[in-house]
């Protein structure tokens, strides 16, 4: 008597679904485009409201303060009416400051792009691996507070910063202490103008860069 073999039940291949991509697909081309699109525009609005150079050097408003007072007050009028024009000289001279000496240029612009590609801009799923180690995102943080604190404190690029920051603003002091500002249109002057240099001329831009690069950089670090 022969025995009979256990039916064989056909076995179909099921296809395993593929696996998710452990990376999100990079950032949109687009998205560092929008970034400077937005600081060109808050630039191009800031400079619409600059004074002309005509009053700024005019040479018949130029008087000596009569007291600290006196020149105090002259400061405040003259930033409130100038404000724009005296930020512009103070990033032309801290510009030239850094392009005259290259090397430290190189540092910062190093510096950015490392806080740029390295946490800002990377994806949440996709760790920093370098010489084989995996770094997670705190320990990423942590490189790059060190890094910084590296570059502007114990090389050449903070004091350069400094110094052509306090040039900048010992000129604009200068300026706004021996300019009479009697000939000024002052009452087209908003009462708040008399904020912090950096708040009223990237005050916009800081918004505009903020609200674009908000769902950039939400969407990369989910």
């Amino acid at each position: 008597m022969s025995s009979q073999s256990p039916p064989v039940l056909p076995v179909t291949d099921l296809q395993q679904p593929p696996a998710a991509s452990a990376s999100q697909p990079p950032l949109p081309p687009h998205a560092l485009r929008a970034i400077l699109n937005s600081i060109t525009e808050s630039v191009r609005n800031g400079f619409a409201q600059r004074r002309p150079f005509s009053e700024l050097i005019d040479r018949s408003a130029f008087s000596k303060p009569e007291s600290i007072s006196d020149a105090t007050t002259r400061i405040r009028k003259n930033y409130s009416y100038f404000r724009i024009n005296y930020l512009t000289a103070i990033f032309v001279i801290l510009a030239f400051s850094l392009l005259s000496h290259p090397f430290s240029l190189l540092l910062l612009l190093g510096l950015v792009c490392s806080w740029l590609f390295l946490f800002l801009f990377r994806a949440s799923d996709q760790p920093l691996v370098l010489f084989g180690r995996t770094f997670s995102d705190r320990e990423t943080l942590g490189i790059l507070i060190v890094l910084s604190v590296f570059v502007v404190f114990l090389t050449s690029v903070g004091s350069l910063i400094i110094s052509a920051l306090l040039v900048g603003v010992g000129i604009v002091c200068a300026h706004g202490a021996f300019r009479a500002p009697e000939d000024l249109f002052l009452d087209d002057v908003p009462e708040n103008a008399n904020t912090s240099f950096l708040s009223s001329f990237i005050g916009s831009a800081a918004s505009n860069v903020v609200s674009s690069a908000a769902p950039i950089v939400a969407a990369a670090r989910v």
